[in-house]
């Protein structure tokens, strides 16, 4: 694999970054497709919000267990969302704001400054939403709606 554009994001350290982008919605940043894949945008536009693909590419660890945010517990790489797993590969949803030439202008990133992007998809709700879902361990903080102060990170 190889990266199709960066991310322009104001973070500059792994802990100045959300644990999800859901918890800082409104902040600005953009993805820099690169201009031979500039074509690709074409229609991007006509959707509210698109998943990322990135490649976490400041983690050099890989542990099968690991202590997430919310959690004082380790829980197995694939049932939390750690930078440090096999091939350090992230997933995230991101606000189209706008798209201008070959830039992506968003809102709700949770990407370091830099990230590498692998791959763009739309969101689309007709395939992407589900219902009677399970959210297995992470569903005992979030209780009647509440979030929890640990998932809001300062």
């Amino acid at each position: 694999m190889y990266p199709i554009g960066i991310i322009h994001s104001p973070y500059k350290s792994q802990s100045d970054v959300p644990i999800q982008s859901v918890f800082r919605e409104k902040v600005d940043a953009s993805i820099e497709v690169y201009k031979k894949y500039e074509k690709g945008l074409k229609d991007l536009e006509d959707f509210s919000h698109a998943f990322i693909l990135t490649h976490l590419h400041k983690s050099n660890k890989e542990p099968m267990l690991s202590r997430p945010y919310l959690e004082d517990i380790d829980h197995g790489v694939f049932s939390i969302r750690t930078p440090h797993r096999p091939n350090h590969i992230g997933l995230t949803i991101i606000k189209i704001d706008s798209i201008v030439d070959n830039i992506i202008h968003i809102k709700g990133v949770d990407m370091i400054d830099d990230t590498p992007v692998l791959d763009i998809k739309p969101y689309i709700s007709y395939f992407d939403c589900r219902e009677n879902t399970r959210s297995g361990w992470v569903e005992k903080h979030f209780i009647n709606g509440n979030i929890p102060k640990r998932a809001i990170k300062k």
